[in-house]
């Protein structure tokens, strides 16, 4: 099964961009289904471990990622650590010659452990692939106003 690869264009630096999408404060404000996030330690390093609480079939579960690429402005990855879903998360940032403006693309793909190898293909995919969509669109309305 592939990845699910996802692009906006955002009137923004590549910086601002980089910094708002890679910080897990900022997750509920953009992701959906997410309720609360943070770095452990709060220090954005490779090894780092991005804990997240995310309503998942009607109950809030706590999720586990660890950072394993960190390069601002331009990529941030993180793998999952946990659960029977485990996504790979990967971020590229890119600025756009001649205009204030950068393309974002996430690249999410998901491993599913026990009865997750059943849930990933029939409801996280297609769940997933409509929510990166709106995700991303809520990423360019916070950014540009």
């Amino acid at each position: 099964m592939g990845s699910i690869v996802t692009q906006v264009e955002v009137e923004r630096s590549a910086d601002d961009v980089f910094a708002y999408v890679t910080d897990p404060d900022h997750f509920p404000e953009w992701q959906a289904n997410v309720t609360d996030g943070h770095l452990e330690g709060g220090e954005p390093v490779v090894g780092a471990m991005c804990l997240t609480r995310r309503k998942i079939g009607g109950r809030e579960r706590d999720v586990t990622s660890r950072l394993t690429v960190f390069d601002p402005p331009r990529a941030w990855a993180v793998r999952g650590e946990d659960g029977p879903i485990r996504a790979t998360v990967n971020v590229t940032v890119e600025p756009i010659t001649g205009r204030n403006a950068s393309k974002l693309t996430i690249d999410l793909d998901f491993e599913g452990h026990g009865i997750g190898k059943l849930l990933v293909p029939l409801m996280v995919v297609p769940q997933s692939r409509k929510e990166m969509r709106a995700n991303l669109a809520r990423v360019k309305t916070n950014l540009e106003r």
